[in-house]
C-alpha cells in the first residue's frame, strides 16, 4: 500500500503574480533552490526566476523579458541558463542581463513558446508547448553543446513537460518525457551524437485520471519518478507522486491542501534530510474556485523517505 503525505504550505509567493504559474523548482546549494514564474498573469507575456532560501524564508525576484520555460544554473556564479518564449540564452543575475545565443525554435509554426526542459553534461533538452493547449505541433529538441547545433526531436507535442536524461549502465541514454495531455509518462533511447529518439515505451499510464501529469523527476538511484498532477478542478488537496518505474506502481503520494493544480516536483536537502519542493499554480482558476482553494499558488515543502548518500543534489550547466 503507498504512504501518503501532508506537505507544508511555504510563504512564498507572496503576490498575485509569482503565484499565477510557478514551475521549474530546481536545488541550488543545501537549502536553497530556484523556480520559475512562467507567466505573471492570465494576459501577461513577461515571467520571472526566483530564488528562495529555506532558513530565512526570503524570496529574490528577477523579472526576464518573456516567459521563460525553465532556468538552471551554471558553474559561473550568478549565471542561469533559461529557455524564455523562443530563445535561449543566459540571464545574470547580478547584472540583470539576458543575453540570447539560440532563436528560432518552432520558428515553422504560431502559438507556442518554451516549457520544460532538462540538461545532460553540456546539452540541452526541451520542449515547447501549444498556448491553446489543443494542437500537435510543439517541438521537442536536443541542443548539442558540443557544435551548438538545434535538433529537433519530434514536432507533435501538444505541451512538453517531465524531462529527464539518465545513463545507463552500457553508457547509453535514456530521456524520460510527458507531453502533458496523453497522460503518460514514456522512455527514449537518446543518442546525443546522432540527434535521434528511439521508439517510446510508456514507463506510467496515467490515462485514466482526473488530473494531468505536469513536471517530472527521478529519484537519484533512478529507479522512481516524481510526477507533479495538475488538478482542473477544485479539490481540496493537489498531488505529487512517486511511482516505481519497474513495475509502475504508485509508491507514494504527496498531497497540497488547498492547491489542486500541482507543477513541478524537485528534491533539495534541508536540515539535512532530502525534502521535497512542489510548485503549484492558480491557472485558469476562476474567482469562485479560487476563494475554494486558499493555498493555490503557493509553494510547498514536504519530508521524504529517500536517503542522503552526500554530494550535490544536481549538477550545474557547465557554462
Amino acid at each position: 500500500m503507498s504512504e501518503i503525505h501532508q506537505a507544508t504550505a511555504l510563504s512564498v509567493p507572496t503576490t498575485d503574480a509569482l503565484r499565477f504559474l510557478p514551475e521549474g523548482p530546481f536545488a541550488l546549494r543545501d537549502g536553497q533552490f530556484s523556480w520559475v514564474g512562467i507567466q505573471h498573469g492570465a494576459d501577461a507575456k513577461q515571467g520571472s526566476l526566483n530564488l528562495y532560501d529555506l532558513a530565512s524564508q526570503t524570496n529574490q525576484s528577477f523579472d526576464l523579458p518573456g516567459r521563460p520555460g525553465f532556468a538552471f544554473p551554471c558553474t559561473t556564479e550568478n549565471r542561469f541558463i533559461v529557455g524564455c518564449e523562443r530563445s535561449l540564452g543566459f540571464f545574470d543575475t547580478a547584472k540583470g542581463t539576458f543575453d540570447v545565443f539560440q532563436e528560432g525554435i518552432d520558428g515553422d509554426v504560431s502559438n507556442t513558446i518554451i516549457n520544460d526542459g532538462t540538461f545532460f553534461e553540456n546539452n540541452l533538452v526541451f520542449g515547447t508547448k501549444d498556448l491553446e493547449f489543443a494542437t500537435k505541433k510543439a517541438g521537442l529538441y536536443l541542443y548539442r553543446g558540443r557544435d551548438s547545433k538545434l535538433i529537433r526531436l519530434r514536432d507533435d507535442q501538444i505541451c512538453s513537460n517531465g524531462k529527464s536524461i539518465v545513463k545507463r549502465e552500457d553508457g547509453t541514454l535514456d530521456l524520460y518525457d510527458i507531453d502533458s495531455p496523453t497522460r503518460q509518462i514514456v522512455r527514449y533511447a537518446l543518442d546525443i551524437d546522432a540527434g535521434t529518439l528511439g521508439d517510446p515505451t510508456v514507463v506510467i499510464d496515467l490515462t485514466s485520471d482526473p488530473a494531468v501529469p505536469d513536471g517530472a523527476i527521478l529519484t537519484p538511484d533512478g529507479k522512481h519518478v516524481i510526477v507533479s498532477m495538475f488538478m482542473p478542478e477544485v479539490a481540496d488537496f493537489g498531488s505529487t507522486r512517486m511511482y516505481d518505474i519497474a513495475s509502475g506502481d504508485l509508491v507514494c503520494e504527496w498531497r497540497t491542501p488547498g492547491s489542486p493544480q500541482n507543477t513541478c516536483p524537485a528534491l533539495v536537502r534541508h536540515e539535512g534530510k532530502i525534502q521535497l519542493v512542489i510548485t503549484t499554480a492558480v491557472e485558469n482558476m476562476a474567482p469562485e474556485a479560487k476563494a475554494k482553494c486558499p493555498n493555490a499558488g503557493q509553494l510547498f515543502l514536504a519530508e521524504t523517505d529517500i536517503a542522503d548518500h552526500g554530494g550535490p543534489i544536481n549538477e550545474f550547466y557547465p557554462a
